[in-house]
């Protein structure tokens, strides 16, 4: 019993001797210096924290953070999406029905509008699977790390540059030409039906 005791206040006192320490640290204000410094991971002693947002660390370049899409180099291809392990991707594409409606910046064809491209930054998980899997390189994640907001839903980033006016006809469009090779289909079975 007494042993248990002591071994308390042991723990208690080391626990408190390191925030006494802290406290009568010295007060000089930590350097902004670059990751690749030699000190970098030490100079942290006898410092206080920095002054966010006054002073800032340095991002890394190889940091995941906000992501970020150039819509016009986006093929909708979905593949982001699919490989989403937390579904904070939504992509609606519509097929085109004139075929080609672009090129991305590196020569690939686009043949499907996106209707829809949001992201869910509450649910990102910052994995950066999304970024790997793209073969257009449209998604990537930028060194913004600060999206403070009030509402939640302010983290639903919208992509598309595709009014809904604009959406709702292509999407007319394509059912118009689909139920006319639809008719075309069924008219041709059943002339070779006839002529059988």
């Amino acid at each position: 019993m007494l042993r248990r005791a002591l071994n308390g206040f042991t723990t208690a006192w080391k626990g408190l001797s390191l925030t006494i320490r802290a406290l009568f640290a010295s007060n000089a204000k930590r350097q902004v210096t670059t990751i690749a410094n030699d000190n970098y991971f030490h100079q942290q002693n006898n410092t206080n924290t920095i002054q966010y947002p006054k002073q800032e660390l340095p991002v890394p370049e190889v940091g995941r953070y906000q992501l970020d899409v150039e819509i016009d180099d986006c093929i909708v291809c979905d593949l982001c999406a699919k490989i989403c392990p937390v579904n904070c991707i939504t992509i609606e594409s519509i097929k085109s029905t004139e075929g080609s409606i672009g090129e991305t910046s590196d020569g690939s064809k686009k043949l499907l509008y996106a209707a829809q491209f949001d992201i869910d930054m509450a649910k990102c998980m910052y994995c950066g699977l999304c970024t790997i899997v793209c073969p257009t390189e449209c998604i990537v994640m930028t060194n913004e790390y600060d999206k403070t907001v009030f509402e939640l839903k302010d983290l639903n980033y919208e992509f598309s540059d595709m009014s809904p006016e604009f959406a709702a006809e292509k999407r007319d469009l394509l059912e118009r030409q689909t139920a006319e090779k639809q008719a075309a289909k069924l008219a041709a079975m059943k002339a070779r039906e006839g002529g059988v």
